[in-house]
């Protein structure tokens, strides 16, 4: 009964696609009324949050298990599949919208960079006021992400060979070669050549065991049971996504909200319990976790969103835009250059959290900015 009660996420996970499957066209935004598509949307929201949260649980589990940064990478890789899957099922089944991905990449960058970045600094800071990680970690994560944002958001909004913010064919190739490598150097380095710097260091600079920062309040099975597990608490969420994206969509729509809305929503739900851990992580003076967690997630978002898109676009046809425009470049611009400055350093304090929640405030503020 105790496994049943940990994994009844997957189970009612699992009783939601079938009630969905089953109602078919009867639920469908439309068919009924407003009261109806609120709780089915809520409903849908609330399932797929309970779900990532098990993902995550049995992330951190193989995360005691297997040591970091290969725990830390599992979760990362785990978020980021929920997040495409996601944007493939808008894409696939939903109207046309070119800049989707673009505005729930863009989303994520801003969520992770300033909003979890912020509050796991603020919360950090304010119980131990500085807190050391490795730093040459953290330099590895922003030497890719830098490249990878700005040549696959920004660079494409200077470039004449396409309409727009869209891509011409051979920026495609390129875009998808270049991160699927660059990504894949960095997943080398991180978990062969140089797992070390990936790791919490003690004062005098040397590596920490993974028992120093372990996680002593989760019931840890074996790794074949936590990766089944994690795999069958994603599948109902990938199977789900499909029905979220009609009623994102169509809620958005109705309501007449900004469309970059949508892509904050998704960004939104994949990252919570990922963010929730980073905050609790900082809290217990574990900051090299929160680290890895965020910068992980930042650079994942685009070194994996960007060739699974633009391979979905290529296939099936639909056009994928990926140039922000002024504002969210003058943003992204900025989030990269206070991240420098926060991470030139291997302490954190307060300040730091309290400068990157500015910038997260000013972000969603720009998504209800709009033309008079």
């Amino acid at each position: 009964m105790a496994l049943i009660r940990r994994e009844a996420a997957t189970v009612v996970g699992y009783l939601m696609f079938a009630a969905m499957f089953l109602l078919g066209g009867a639920v469908k935004p439309g068919a009924v009324g407003p009261v109806v598509e609120a709780a089915v949307s809520l409903g849908l929201f609330a399932v797929m949050l309970w779900l990532s949260f098990a993902v995550v649980r049995h992330a951190e589990c193989l995360a005691t298990l297997l040591g970091e940064p290969l725990g830390t990478l599992i979760l990362t890789l785990s978020v980021i599949v929920i997040e495409v899957a996601l944007i493939s099922a808008v894409m696939i089944t939903g109207d046309q919208r070119p800049a989707l991905a673009r505005d729930t990449m863009f989303a994520v960058v801003m969520i992770v960079l300033n909003g979890l970045v912020g509050l796991s600094l603020l919360m950090g800071g304010l119980r131990h006021r500085f807190q050391s990680y490795n730093l040459q970690g953290a330099n590895a994560y922003l030497a890719v992400l830098m490249p990878l944002a700005v040549i696959a958001l920004i660079l494409p909004r200077f470039t004449p060979s396409a309409p727009g913010g869209e891509l011409s064919q051979l920026q495609v190739v390129f875009l998808i070669v270049m991160t699927i490598a660059l990504y894949g150097a960095f997943l080398a380095i991180q978990t062969i050549s140089l797992s070390d710097i990936f790791k919490p260091t003690a004062a005098d600079g040397t590596a920490l065991t993974d028992e120093a920062h372990g996680h002593h309040d989760l019931v840890v099975a074996t790794v074949p049971f936590h990766g089944i597990a994690l795999i069958a608490a994603m599948l109902p969420i990938v199977l789900l996504s499909k029905s979220l994206a009609v009623y994102i969509e169509h809620g958005i729509g109705e309501l007449g909200l900004p469309a970059a809305l949508g892509g904050f929503l998704i960004a939104a739900l994949v990252l919570t319990p990922e963010g929730l851990g980073a905050i609790q992580a900082a809290r217990g003076n574990q900051l090299q976790r929160a680290v890895n967690l965020c910068l992980g997630s930042a650079l994942a978002t685009i070194g994996l969103t960007v060739p699974a898109v633009l391979t979905i676009g290529w296939v099936t046809g639909k056009p994928v835009e990926l140039a922000l425009d002024s504002p969210e470049i003058v943003m992204l611009a900025l989030t990269l250059v206070v991240s420098l400055v926060t991470f030139v350093s291997s302490r954190t304090n307060v300040l730091l959290g309290v400068v990157h929640l500015a910038l997260f405030a000013a972000y969603v503020m720009l998504i209800f900015d709009r033309p008079a």
